[in-house]
């Protein structure tokens, strides 16, 4: 389950997106709720560094030294900018491996933009800049190991795959197309510049199936909170709702270009919060 992954990278510094994140966050105990925001920080403070419009020995560099310092926080010598990151890694059992794969997948998009993966990297993709924040996340939440780790599978791939759906059109502006190579050719679409593909007629031949995907997973994470004790996944949940709303107007309007952008109602936001948040 992303903090709010937006396409391209994951983008956590979207203020149009998170609401949802800041919602379902305000909702848990002080201590879990101070460990979700580093690990929100972390994350977009390494997603700002791939995103940002320096030179890519620069980026790859800044993220290196992301990398040394997640070392630095396990071995005992946390630098200043993670010293705060102690206790919620002791409290709570945080990974190294994950810190790490997500700057992994922050790095995917740096050395060159990624243009029509194959489907295997896109689930890499997916792993990292989604899933990986989603296995820290349950172990702050308190899920058992097991389903913990099949929520952030799932969840993670479900919200990452509708905000690929969602921003097509933002990250062809990008330079960016995260759409998988087989879905394209299987269209009969054998470009892979991303603006040309977001205005080809056969787009939906290719976007329907990922839809379908992403429902899949959405519908494998919901048997797995539904297994779970209902206050451990209050803030899942959310983020699950909010974003199944989002892939749910995206199949409504459809993928033809012109598109216009989606928007959870404040109704629909304010309801889901009503259900799920003070249980």
């Amino acid at each position: 389950m992303t903090l709010e992954a937006t396409s391209p990278g994951a983008n956590y510094g979207s203020s149009a997106s998170g609401s949802s994140f800041y919602a379902a966050m305000r909702i848990l105990p002080r201590d879990q709720r101070e460990a979700m925001f580093q690990i929100y920080s972390f994350c977009r403070q390494v997603d700002d560094i791939a995103d940002s419009h320096g030179p890519r020995e620069e980026r790859l560099a800044a993220l290196q030294e992301w990398r040394d310092d997640i070392d630095a926080l396990y071995q005992g010598h946390p630098p200043a900018r993670l010293k705060d990151y102690v206790a919620s890694v002791k409290t709570f059992g945080l990974k190294r491996e994950d810190f790490l794969a997500i700057v992994d997948g922050m790095e995917m998009d740096v050395p060159q933009d990624i243009r029509a993966p194959d489907m295997a990297t896109l689930d890499l993709y997916c792993d990292r800049v989604a899933s990986a924040v989603g296995r820290l996340s349950v172990r702050v939440f308190g899920l058992p190991e097991e389903d913990g780790i099949l929520l952030a599978h799932h969840l993670g791939r479900a919200l990452q795959l509708t905000n690929i759906l969602r921003d097509i059109d933002e990250d062809a502006g990008l330079g960016r197309l995260y759409l998988p190579r087989e879905g394209l050719l299987h269209a009969g679409i054998t470009s892979n510049d991303p603006n040309r593909v977001a205005a080809e007629r056969a787009l939906p031949k290719v976007c329907l199936p990922l839809a379908q995907r992403a429902k899949v997973h959405f519908e494998k994470s919901d048997e797995i909170m539904n297994r779970n004790r209902r206050r451990a996944v209050r803030a899942p949940r959310i983020m699950s709702k909010y974003y199944h709303a989002i892939l749910d107007l995206l199949i409504a309007r459809g993928f033809n270009a012109p598109r216009q952008p989606v928007r959870v109602s404040k109704l629909t936001r304010i309801g889901i919060l009503l259900r799920y948040a003070f249980i």
